[in-house]
């Protein structure tokens, strides 16, 4: 089981910009996808983005996409989520997930095998 540790999120005016962390404890296989997901009070835990093969392949929920960025620096295990343009509807608490095991599906949260704690991200208008 991979452990994740999640960093980065606060209170940030709209318009602002964020940038979320992920620490992996171990190296994850390139062909699996981590993935970042976000819930906010009362919702079901929504898509944000994904990055697959070592980051090569990257997806966005369309509702993030061009406003932020999935990266991966695969010599510390770490994933990145850079977040610009950031809009009231952008609060929730942000989760770092990981896949055990390779899927060709990315997009839901029983796609991924092991979470982060979450990290809260607060958009003010």
């Amino acid at each position: 089981q991979v452990q994740l540790v999640e960093s980065g999120g606060g209170l940030v005016q709209a318009g602002g910009s964020l940038r979320l962390s992920c620490a992996a404890s171990e190296r994850t296989c390139s062909s699996t996808s981590m993935a970042w997901f976000r819930q906010a009070p009362g919702k079901e835990r929504e898509f944000v983005a994904a990055s697959r093969w070592s980051g090569v392949s990257t997806y966005y929920a369309n509702s993030v996409k061009g406003r932020f960025t999935i990266s991966r620096d695969n010599a510390k295990n770490t994933v990145f989520l850079q977040m610009n343009s950031l809009k009231p509807e952008d609060t929730a608490v942000y989760y770092c997930a990981a896949q055990g095991y390779s899927r060709t599906t990315y997009s839901r949260p029983y796609d991924y095998d092991d979470w982060g704690q979450g990290t809260q991200v607060t958009v003010s208008s």
